[in-house]
Order: structure tokens, then sequence, then C-alpha cells
């Protein structure tokens, strides 16, 4: 039986997928690839419903300054207590920060989750939203930042 690695191993393993270059010089479709292996990865969570979900979201938001676009790649690991309750639940996110310009603007905000247990396709998943148009509005700009980090919530 194939180990699983736990949710404490989450972000090393997205920055292993994503690698150096993502955090030097990120491309877009390259990151998605990358947190796509990533979401291919299976991880040791709670045999509950929606314990292992990716989120795919955008839009314009000011989270510690400046307003900015910011395209929010997260994955969700429920975490249980000795018990096997839930307690709360981990994301590690992947984010692309962009300046704001009005083609960004005029994207407004999107949310897409999937959940490993639903039954759902990733691959199918993954191909609608690789056609949204966001991709063909970032394609063409820098991203002013990416930040990989986890947070309990």
């Amino acid at each position: 039986m194939t180990r699983r690695p736990s949710v404490d191993e989450a972000v090393g393993l997205l920055e292993g997928e994503l690698g150096p270059r993502a955090f030097a010089d990120p491309v877009p479709e390259d990151v998605w690839f990358a947190f796509l292996r990533f979401g291919h990865q299976l991880f040791h969570v709670p045999d509950t419903p929606d314990a292992d979900g990716l989120l795919f979201q955008y839009g314009t938001y000011a989270f510690d300054g400046p307003a900015m676009f910011a395209l929010d790649l997260t994955r969700q690991f429920e975490v249980s207590d000795s018990d096997g309750d839930h307690d709360h639940y981990v994301q590690v996110h992947c984010e692309l920060r962009y300046g704001l310009t009005p083609a960004l603007e005029a994207l407004g905000s999107f949310r897409s989750w999937f959940f490993h247990d639903a039954g759902a396709d990733l691959e199918e998943w993954a191909r609608v939203l690789t056609e949204q148009a966001v991709w063909t509005t970032i394609r063409e700009l820098k991203p002013a930042e990416i930040r990989v980090y986890q947070e309990r919530v």
C-alpha cells in the first residue's frame, strides 16, 4: 500500500511541483499545470465527504494593501481531532497577484470547487477551467507576485 503524505507536507510538495522557476519568473499556465499535478496527489485525510478539495478562484481583492487581481489556486484539507470529529480545515494557497487593469477588473470574480470524493473527474474539471477567459487576459501580463502559503480556516 502506498503511503499518502500528511497535510503537513502539502506546502513543500506544491513548491516542489512549482519548482524554482515559478518563483523567479511565474508563467500562469505552468503554475496551473503544477497545481494540477499537486491536485492529483492523494493525501492522508479523514474518510469524510469533502475532506480534500481543490478551489480555483479569481477576483479583485485588497488583502494587505492596494487592491490587486488574484488568481488563487487552493487545496483544502479537513483535519479531525483525536476522536475523529471535524476540528478545522487547512488551506494551501498558490496565488498569482497582478496590478489592476481594466481587462482584469472586467473579469469580475469566479470560483469553482472540485472534491476528490464527489465522483467528478479532475481532468474534466481542469479542462473546463482552462477554457476560462481569465487565461486569455493574464497570458500577456506578468504577475506582480506569486505566493504559496498555508492557513488554518
